[in-house]
């Protein structure tokens, strides 16, 4: 009887996991339903802040200089960020023409942004004694601004947190010989206990957990219990979006979205030959945290560049900001920010909403296409003015009318005939001033006729 009971059982659980798998299947339509609002939004403000903002050289700075948590603790003896002002920030993001954010709750250090009933290691706690997460949510939303946890499955301050090949004590053999006194299973409920606690507390529109590193002196699914914490992710808040750092991308409710970093796909991205929706995220510089010396920048016209870009090929741009340790923007930041707030105020029709342009639409040279199929307009944008005119083949008979967005002006167009010269192609003229509209990039918006 015992044996039939402990078979009994089993069955039973393996019948309770495959309904809970079920629950999180969806239909493609369903899932675009769920992700409609993050796919128009296309551009978002990523934030990583927190006790490495004081060092002010790079957010892995307690890896990179192999920190013990002893030496790393002035930073959270010392953490202040008295002119920490969230409504600022949310005002400022939404003068970029960002549509959401996702902040760091919890980095790699283990320090938590808010006031985790788990943890002693959290903003309360220092010398600024207050909650700093919730304020920004209230802050963001205000705004109209959804709102994203980034959160770590890292923590090199748990101690229960093994020693592994990203640990700041990776090359300290003592540290490595108390790994067997050390937890990984307490961990996971740590980590499980505090992702819960910021769904059911602050109801996050989208949670960015990050990083798996699995083989050998790494961890994975296993370590995270990845299984259990996305199947809870699912139950607490069935409409949150979820990317794809947790090792599960072999599943179908593992992840939401894929998410290159600090690179340009060459094309839409794509799993198993099927596209799939992403986000690349990016800094203005070499670095997530806030880098006093850091000098990579990229330029505004650059940053524009990126955004159209990524919405052209169908993607959405997560565009980091790193504060400092008061608590503000730095000057180089909000210098950027403003100048694509500037571009986007004229142009954003040629971003939200928008994504790849159909494929029998080709871009004409030194151009990034991108279409809104609910208006059926193509945005042209020309990353490199020519003279006078802008030849496009094969778009005779769909142009209905054509102007420059920034000012709508017309930009009037000429259809030519077939040529032997261009391989039988019909050809199309834009006939454009000679002078570049004075913004980082001009978009014409052409106005397609129906089917």
């Amino acid at each position: 009887m015992t044996k039939k009971y402990a078979l009994l059982f089993c069955l039973c659980l393996i019948f309770a996991s495959s309904n809970a798998r079920a629950e999180w299947r969806e239909t493609a339509e369903q899932k675009a339903q769920r992700l409609a609002w993050w796919t128009e939004a296309r551009f978002g403000m990523f934030i990583h802040w927190g006790l490495y903002a004081q060092a002010a050289r790079h957010e892995w700075v307690k890896n990179r200089e192999q920190m013990t948590d002893a030496q790393y603790q002035k930073y959270f003896d010392t953490f202040n960020p008295d002119l920490y002002d969230p409504a600022a920030w949310a005002k400022t993001a939404k003068a970029a023409g960002m549509k959401y954010l996702v902040v760091t709750s919890k980095h790699h250090e283990g320090f938590c942004l808010w006031d985790s009933k788990y943890t002693d290691y959290k903003a309360p706690n220092t010398p600024y004694g207050k909650d700093l997460l919730k304020p920004m949510v209230e802050a963001f939303r205000a705004e109209g601004l959804k709102v994203g946890f980034y959160y770590s499955l890292l923590d090199w301050h748990h101690p229960d947190y093994t020693v592994d090949r990203h640990h700041p004590m990776r090359n300290n053999q003592d540290e490595r010989a108390k790994n067997p006194q050390r937890d990984m299973k307490k961990y996971a409920d740590y980590v499980y206990n505090q992702v819960e606690e910021l769904l059911t507390t602050l109801s996050p529109d989208l949670m960015w957990l990050d990083f798996s590193f699995p083989g050998p002196d790494g961890k994975g699914r296993d370590d995270w219990q990845s299984e259990r914490l996305i199947q809870m992710v699912r139950e607490k808040m069935p409409n949150v979006i979820v990317n794809d750092r947790l090792d599960l991308l072999d599943t179908t409710y593992g992840w939401d979205f894929r998410t290159p970093e600090q690179n340009m796909p060459r094309e839409w991205v794509a799993m198993n030959g099927q596209r799939v929706p992403w986000e690349t995220c990016q800094t203005f510089s070499g670095s997530w945290g806030y880098y006093r010396d850091e000098e990579t920048w990229k330029s505004p016209r650059q940053l524009v560049a990126m955004l159209i870009e990524v919405v052209s090929k169908g993607g959405n741009l997560l565009l980091n900001v790193g504060p400092t340790g008061r608590g503000t923007f730095d000057a180089r930041a909000m210098a950027r920010l403003d100048a694509m707030g500037q571009w986007m105020k004229l142009h954003s029709r040629s971003i939200y909403g928008c994504t790849q342009a159909p494929a029998e639409l080709k871009a004409p040279a030194n151009c990034f296409l991108t279409y809104n199929p609910e208006l059926n307009r193509l945005y042209i944008h020309v990353m490199e003015w020519p003279f006078k005119s802008l030849h496009l083949y094969g778009y005779n008979g769909k142009v209905a009318y054509a102007q420059l967005l920034n000012d709508a002006s017309e930009i009037r167009f000429t259809e030519h005939g077939r040529a032997g010269d261009e391989g039988g192609e019909t050809r199309l003229t834009f006939d454009l001033p000679v002078k570049q509209p004075e913004v980082a990039v001009p978009v014409i918006e052409v106005f397609l006729k129906a089917d």
